[in-house]
């Protein structure tokens, strides 16, 4: 990693808390899923790894702005870019991937870095990694087993067919079984009686 990488790498660590559901932990994973993805795919690596470092920056703002995090992190990485003179014609790309990142945020990744940020985002909350940040954010938001669930149908099994990319489609293909067998498992678990004393 560069000088210049390594600075933005520290200027987002100091940004975000060191572990957790949104932590620091999790933007490195993105960072490496997106180094490995976008290698097989051809991404303008000084696109693709400023926009995985910056793509959640804002979220520890989020709850008390109420602004959304891509849209957040975005200005952030914009402001950042441009005052430590980033080369002006990648910063819109970066700006695009940011926004774009977001499960729910409705806009299209329109360039292949989007794309494979998006993908490595959405691979980061499957397979076994997928399961642990899962009941994190359950705890961080005060829910139990049955929220953390909800979670798995609401969002988590729709992942694989979200898939930008054929190195990350691949990638989900393993990660998408682990999760089934897992919450096929827990849910028989949870379903189980256990027999009234005679």
């Amino acid at each position: 990693m560069n000088e210049e990488m390594a600075a933005m790498l520290d200027y987002v660590r100091a940004a975000l808390p060191e572990s957790g559901a949104h932590g620091f932990d999790h933007t490195e994973r993105v960072v490496r899923l997106c180094e490995r993805i976008g290698a097989q795919e051809g991404a303008d690596m000084a696109i693709l790894i400023p926009a995985a470092l910056f793509h959640d920056i804002a979220r520890p703002l989020e709850e008390e702005t109420g602004v959304p995090h891509e849209e957040e992190g975005a200005r952030i990485a914009e402001s950042y870019l441009r005052s430590v003179r980033y080369p002006e014609d990648c910063i819109p790309a970066i700006i695009h991937a940011i926004r774009a990142h977001r499960y729910s945020s409705g806009i299209a990744p329109e360039t292949p870095e989007a794309r494979v940020l998006s993908d490595a985002d959405n691979l980061d909350a499957m397979g076994t990694i997928g399961i642990a940040r899962t009941f994190i954010r359950a705890g961080e938001h005060g829910g139990g087993i049955a929220d953390a669930t909800g979670h798995f149908h609401d969002k988590l099994l729709n992942l694989r067919d979200r898939m930008y990319t054929t190195t990350a489609r691949s990638i989900a293909e393993e990660r998408h079984a682990l999760l089934v067998a897992f919450i096929e498992t827990l849910e028989g678990e949870m379903g189980a009686r256990i027999p009234p004393e005679s």
